[in-house]
């Protein structure tokens, strides 16, 4: 017979074993990464490039963060609206840790080629986006910056396929699916789905399967989108495919949280390890965000 001691000793020992097993089941908290958002303080931001604001107040830090923190979303890439990087490198100054930028290059500026060996000695600086074509000098000189560049294909996928052949040192992120207003306006989806499906054979360019909800016509969860982003997980796997919001654009469509668990509890072809890559560990990897 167990002695009084005996007893409430073996009796604390199970529970703390007990306890350290629950605490050891717990699965680690996921990193969410969204792979793309507009900040911006004025018109003039987008004007400069002759668009129009996607919203009609200007979308801040201020405004940003506390969405950002509502939600559950850890780290947010900037991506200017215009030419000018400095409102989006001030985030990443500002919140280093949650901020950084792929950032808008002068390729009209014939010393714009000088900038990019030491463009990322920008604090907070990762890379390139562009929303048009680049000269030829533009990605040979990414390529050995090791400057990795977000592309807005929007149909010029036979353009991101040469680049990729030529440059397979250069790391091309396809932005939104290859999708744009106009591409869907015109009735051109599917087809620009495949193209976009049709670049997974380069193993340096990847795909952010973003802004779904700014293109679907129906309301949360989006299900007529749900066969193009599995399409396109299927083709290029979930180490080269990046979960994203464009949140200012379609932004009445959807609340953060809604974007967030469209990917997290409404794409059943997801496992729990695919939604860690493609919500945020597989953008940091590619963009060598410590």
């Amino acid at each position: 017979m167990l002695s009084r001691r005996q007893f409430l000793t073996s009796t604390l020992a199970a529970g703390v074993a007990l306890v350290s097993q629950k605490a050891t089941a717990q699965p680690a908290k996921r990193t969410i990464v969204d792979a793309q958002v507009h900040l911006w303080k004025t018109e003039e931001d987008w004007r400069v490039l002759g668009m129009k604001p996607q919203m009609p107040e200007p979308f801040t830090i201020e405004k940003l963060v506390p969405l950002m923190d509502q939600a559950g979303v850890d780290r947010v890439v900037v991506v200017p609206p215009g030419d000018r990087n400095d409102y989006a490198l001030e985030a990443a100054k500002r919140y280093p840790n949650r901020f950084a930028v792929m950032g808008r290059i002068p390729l009209k500026n014939p010393q714009a080629a000088a900038l990019l060996p030491k463009w990322k000695e920008q604090p907070g600086m990762l890379g390139v986006r562009l929303t048009d074509g680049a000269p030829d000098w533009f990605w040979s000189e990414a390529e050995k910056a090791g400057l990795p560049v977000m592309f807005l294909t929007a149909g010029r996928n036979a353009q991101l396929a040469r680049v990729a052949e030529r440059h397979p040192r250069l790391q091309v992120i396809a932005d939104h699916m290859g999708v744009s207003a106009d591409i869907i306006k015109e009735g051109r989806l599917a087809d620009a789905i495949s193209q976009t499906a049709s670049l997974a054979k380069y193993s340096n360019v990847s795909v952010k399967l973003s802004a779904a909800p700014n293109y679907s016509s129906e309301a949360y969860p989006f299900r007529d989108f749900t066969p193009h982003i599995k399409r396109l997980f299927d083709a290029y796997g979930p180490k080269r495919c990046y979960w994203g919001t464009d949140i200012t654009y379609g932004y009445e469509k959807a609340t953060y949280k809604q974007r967030i668990t469209h990917f997290t509890e409404e794409l059943s072809f997801l496992s729990e390890e695919d939604k860690d890559w493609v919500m945020g560990k597989s953008i940091l990897e590619r963009l060598r965000w410590a």
